[in-house]
């Protein structure tokens, strides 16, 4: 197994290393990474169809978020460069219309197993009119009088999205956990949403935090990259430098 760690100097070096690690896959070595992108809206393939594509990029970069575009399938994400932390697994494949499901899986269960250790707990699914709505996402209540951004209970907000892309020799799975600054994601993500004309209800957006979980990303970091890792010792690469 090969472990990634830290952030590359640019978003688009940073999504290099992405292609490094379903390079490493290919050859039959697992590779993982759990970190903190830099600050951007990353769209998916299937925003660029629409018709107000060119306004979400627009409304992105107004709020202070650079848009790109990502391989990964899926709606539109964002990543506030500090607290917004991605996770991904790249794994060997001997059959693409194979194991897509499997992949999921151990991906959400690590998910979990690392924010429940964090005092979070969470339940699969998503509510209403989510970010990057799929079948794959993690949801969690706000705490009571403490974590959240509005000290408030209520109904579970979105935590966490996966997507996958698959090679004929190679899967990515790959995930956003919003870890705090809800509100400011939310700000952005309904002005783009809302220049794709895409349904988008912005109290949706949870965070660890407001869940009751820690504020401090390296924390969370740590604990997904435990998971991950698991039991094996990893060779481990860093692309900070």
């Amino acid at each position: 197994m090969r472990l990634f760690r830290g952030r590359a100097p640019t978003i688009a070096t940073d999504g290099e290393v992405s292609e490094r690690m379903c390079s490493l896959a290919a050859t039959g070595e697992t590779a993982v990474r759990v970190w903190i992108p830099h600050r951007q809206v990353a769209f998916g393939r299937r925003d660029a169809r629409f018709e107000g594509y060119d306004r979400a990029r627009a409304a992105a970069s107004e709020h202070g978020f650079p848009p790109v575009e990502r391989s990964v399938g899926g709606r539109a994400v964002a990543f506030d460069g500090e607290t917004t932390v991605a996770v991904a697994r790249a794994e060997p494949v001997d059959d693409s219309r194979r194991g897509i499901g499997d992949r999921y899986d151990r991906l959400t269960r690590d998910l979990e197993r690392a924010l429940d250790r964090l005092g979070v707990e969470t339940t699969r699914g998503e509510p209403l009119d989510s970010f990057c709505p799929g079948s794959h996402s993690l949801s969690a209540s706000l705490a009571d009088g403490r974590g959240g951004e509005d000290g408030t209970g209520g109904s579970e907000r979105k935590l966490a999205g996966l997507a996958q892309r698959v090679r004929t020799d190679a899967a990515l799975v790959s995930g956003i956990l919003v870890v705090d600054h809800r509100s400011e994601l939310a700000g952005v993500l309904e002005a783009v949403y809302d220049a794709l004309e895409v349904p988008f209800d912005p109290s949706s957006v949870g965070s660890v935090a407001a869940a009751g979980g820690p504020s401090d990303p390296d924390r969370v970091v740590a604990a997904l990259e435990d998971e991950l890792v698991g039991d094996v010792t990893p060779t481990l690469e860093c692309v900070d430098r």
